[in-house]
């Protein structure tokens, strides 16, 4: 195996780490809102608000895509189908990188 393959080799995989953590930070940070709304934080406080936001920004293609009668589902459906996406795309992403 050249030098210039294991070169490219470590970049692609270095690259799929990179991809696979930016989708599990973006996954953790919706999950994290899913869990701080079912137990009912206190969203005056600025933790709680960033974390809501930065959710809401990023679930904001897929919150309203099913509406539900209770807000808790709402929330968890929502919400989980865009930290389940991040996931899926994320992870498929890094894999093929690793596969280059």
């Amino acid at each position: 195996m050249s030098t210039h393959t294991r070169v490219r080799t470590r970049g692609s995989s270095q690259a799929g780490r990179a991809v696979a953590l930016v989708a599990d930070v973006l996954a953790f940070v919706i999950g994290l809102w899913i869990l701080l709304y079912l137990l009912e934080a206190n969203q005056g406080n600025a933790l709680v608000d960033l974390v809501h936001d930065v959710a809401s920004w990023l679930a904001a293609w897929s919150y309203d895509l099913f509406t539900f009668s209770r807000e808790w589902v709402q929330v968890v459906i929502g919400y989980g189908i865009a930290a389940v996406a991040y996931l899926l795309v994320g992870h498929a992403v890094a894999g093929w990188l690793y596969r280059r």
